[in-house]
C-alpha cells in the first residue's frame, strides 16, 4: 500500500484554490444581500409613496372643510397650491 505524500507546494496549492473559491461565493453573496436591500428598499419607498398620498388627500379634505366654513386666505391659497401640486404629479 503505498501512501500518500504531501508536500508543501500541494498544501500552497490547496490553499490558494480554497481561498479563491471563498472569496468567490463572499462576493456573490455579497451581491446577493445588496440586490435584497435594494428590493426592500423599493417596497419601503412605494409603501411611503401610498402614505404620502393618503395623507395629501386627507388634508386636501380638511382644508375644503375649513374653506367651506368659511375661512379664506391662506386656507384658499393652500387648496389651490395642493391641488395645482396633485394635477402636476398626475402627468408625471
Amino acid at each position: 500500500m503505498e501512501g500518500i505524500t504531501l508536500s508543501t507546494d500541494t498544501i500552497v496549492t490547496a490553499a490558494a484554490v480554497l481561498s479563491a473559491i471563498v472569496a468567490i461565493f463572499s462576493i456573490i453573496f455579497a451581491a446577493y444581500r445588496w440586490y435584497l436591500r435594494q428590493n426592500k428598499q423599493d417596497e419601503d419607498i412605494k409603501a411611503l409613496k401610498e402614505d404620502m398620498a393618503i395623507i395629501t388627500v386627507c388634508q386636501l379634505a380638511c382644508l375644503k372643510g375649513l374653506h367651506e366654513k368659511g375661512c379664506n386666505g391662506p386656507v384658499t391659497e393652500a387648496i389651490h397650491k395642493m391641488e395645482a401640486h396633485l394635477n402636476e404629479r398626475a402627468y408625471k
